[in-house]
C-alpha cells in the first residue's frame, strides 16, 4: 500500500477482474447499508406496533429510536471481532460474514411478530435483531474500504475507496426511495397493517443474494501473500495497534469525526431542519434529499479520484473549503431564496463527497499487518462517539440559533482543513526525506 501522504506509482491499469470486485463490493455494500438504515424511515410505523397502543406518544418514540441507536452502539464491538479475524484469518471471509450478520436479521424483522401477537417478546426480539445487524455494519464498512483498497493497483486506491463509499451511500438513496414508494402506493392502513414489512423482506432476499455474489470475489493479494510468507499478527492486532499506532488512532477518529458530521446533519438531519426551520412540506425536503445524496454519490468518487492524482493533504484542504462554504451558503440562503433549494442541496451534498477521501487515509495510516483491526476501531469507536452526539449537539446549537447546522458543519469544515495542512506537510517532508535520500 501507498504511503498516506502521497499515492505512489503503479503501471498497472485498472482490470475487468478490478472493476468487477469494485462493483460487487460496491454493490453489497449500498444493500447492507439500505438494510441497516431502512428501520429509521418506519420508525414511526414500527413504535406503533412493537409498543403498547396505551403508552405516551413521546415514550414510545423514545425507545423506538433507542433501538436504532442500539445498532450504533453495537458497532465498535462487532467492528473489533471481525477485523480480529479478518487480519487473522482474511479479509474475505469477514466480508461475506458481515453481510450475511446483516441480511437474516433484515429478513426476521420482517417476519416479526408484533406486540399485539406476542407481548413484550416484540420489542425484545427486534432489540436483538439491531445489535445483530450493529454488529454486521461495523464489521462491513471497515472491512469493505480494505477490501477494496488491497486489490487495486497502488495508484487507484483513493478511486477504489471513494468507489465503495458511493456505495454505502447509495443505500441511503435507496432506503428513501423505497420508503417514498410504499407510502405511495399503500395507504396509511394497509402501510401500518403488512406493507411496512415489504421493505425488511426486499433488504433480506437482496442481502442474501449479496451473500452469494461475494463467492466470486477472492482474497486480496496483499493479505495472501502475508499468510503466504507467514507474516500475520503473532499477538492479538489491536494490542499492537494501540501499542505501536497511536497517532494513526487519532488521525482516523478526527477524519471520522468529519465524515459523521457531514453525513448526519447535511443528509440525514437535513429534511426535518428543511421542514420546521424553513418550511418545506415533507415531499419537497425528501425529494431535495434525494438529488443531494445522488451528487453525494457522485463526490465521493469524485474525491477518491482526486486524492490518487494530486495527494490526500491538497484534496482535503480544497474538500473541506468548498464543504465549509458550500453549507454555509446553502444553510444562510434558504430564507432569502427557498427557490434555491435544489441547486444548492445538490451543489451541498457533492461537497459532502469529501467523505470519499477519508478511507483513503485511514487505510494507508494503519501497515497491512494490522490494517482491518486499526481502521476497525479508530472509525467505529469515533462513530459511535460523534455520530451519537452530533444530534445532540446541533439541536441544543438550534435551541440558540436556527442555523445550528450550519456553525457545525462549519466548524468540522476547519478541521478537516487543518487535517489537510498537516498531511500536506507530511507530504512535503517525505519528498524532501526521498529526495535527500537518493
Amino acid at each position: 500500500m501507498p504511503s498516506v501522504n502521497a499515492p505512489a506509482a503503479s503501471p498497472r491499469p485498472l482490470t475487468r477482474s478490478d472493476y468487477k470486485t469494485l462493483s460487487l463490493s460496491a454493490l453489497g455494500g449500498a444493500l447492507e447499508f439500505y438494510d441497516f438504515i431502512i428501520f429509521v424511515f418506519f420508525a414511526t410505523v414500527v413504535g406503533k406496533l412493537f409498543f403498547p397502543a396505551d403508552m405516551p406518544e413521546w415514550l414510545r418514540q423514545l425507545q423506538t429510536f433507542g433501538l436504532f441507536a442500539a445498532g450504533y452502539l453495537a458497532r465498535p464491538l462487532g467492528g473489533i471481532v471481525m477485523a480480529h479475524f479478518g487480519d487473522l484469518l482474511g479479509r474475505k471471509r469477514m466480508f461475506t460474514l458481515s453481510i450475511f450478520l446483516m441480511a437474516v436479521p433484515t429478513l426476521i424483522m420482517g417476519l416479526l411478530p408484533t406486540y399485539a401477537q406476542i407481548g413484550i417478546w416484540a420489542p425484545l426480539l427486534l432489540l436483538v435483531l439491531r445489535i445483530v445487524q450493529g454488529a454486521a455494519i461495523g464489521g462491513e464498512v471497515p472491512g469493505a474500504w480494505v477490501f477494496v483498497a488491497e486489490h487495486v493497483p497502488l495508484r487507484h486506491v483513493g478511486y477504489a475507496c471513494g468507489t465503495l463509499t458511493s456505495g454505502l451511500t447509495a443505500g441511503i438513496l435507496i432506503g428513501s426511495l423505497v420508503a417514498t414508494a410504499i407510502n405511495s402506493l399503500f395507504s396509511t392502513a394497509e402501510v401500518h397493517d403488512y406493507a411496512w414489512r415489504i421493505p425488511f423482506l426486499l433488504g433480506g432476499v437482496f442481502g442474501l443474494f449479496s451473500v452469494y455474489l461475494r463467492r466470486w470475489l477472492h482474497e486480496t493479494p496483499v493479505f495472501a501473500e502475508m499468510q503466504q510468507r507467514k507474516q500475520l499478527a503473532e499477538e492479538v492486532p489491536l494490542g499492537v495497534v494501540l501499542r505501536e499506532h497511536r497517532p494513526a488512532i487519532v488521525l482516523s477518529m478526527l477524519l471520522t469525526w468529519v465524515l459523521s458530521a457531514a453525513i448526519v446533519v447535511v443528509i440525514l438531519m437535513t429534511p426535518a431542519v428543511l421542514q420546521s426551520v424553513y418550511g418545506f412540506d415533507a415531499a419537497t425536503s425528501l425529494k431535495a434529499n434525494s438529488l443531494a445524496i445522488v451528487f453525494l454519490t457522485c463526490g465521493c468518487i469524485l474525491a477518491g479520484l482526486i486524492a490518487d492524482r494530486i495527494g490526500a493533504g491538497r484534496t482535503f484542504i480544497i474538500g473541506s473549503t468548498l464543504l465549509g462554504v458550500m453549507s454555509w451558503t446553502f444553510y444562510t440562503s434558504l430564507k432569502a431564496h427557498p427557490d434555491w433549494l435544489f441547486p444548492l442541496y445538490a451543489l451541498t451534498g457533492l461537497s459532502v463527497g469529501i467523505v470519499g477521501a477519508v478511507p483513503f487515509v485511514m487505510v494507508n495510516a494503519f501497515p497491512a499487518v494490522v490494517r482491518f483491526s486499526g481502521l476497525s476501531f479508530s472509525y467505529n469507536l469515533a462513530y459511535a462517539i460523534f455520530g451519537g452526539l452530533t444530534p445532540m449537539v446541533v439541536a441544543l446549537l438550534m435551541k440558540e440559533d436556527p442555523l445550528g447546522p450550519a456553525y457545525y458543519v462549519a466548524a468540522l469544515s476547519l478541521l478537516g482543513l487543518l487535517i489537510g495542512i498537516h498531511l500536506l506537510w507530511r507530504e512535503r517532508r517525505s519528498v524532501l526525506r526521498n529526495a535527500m535520500a537518493s
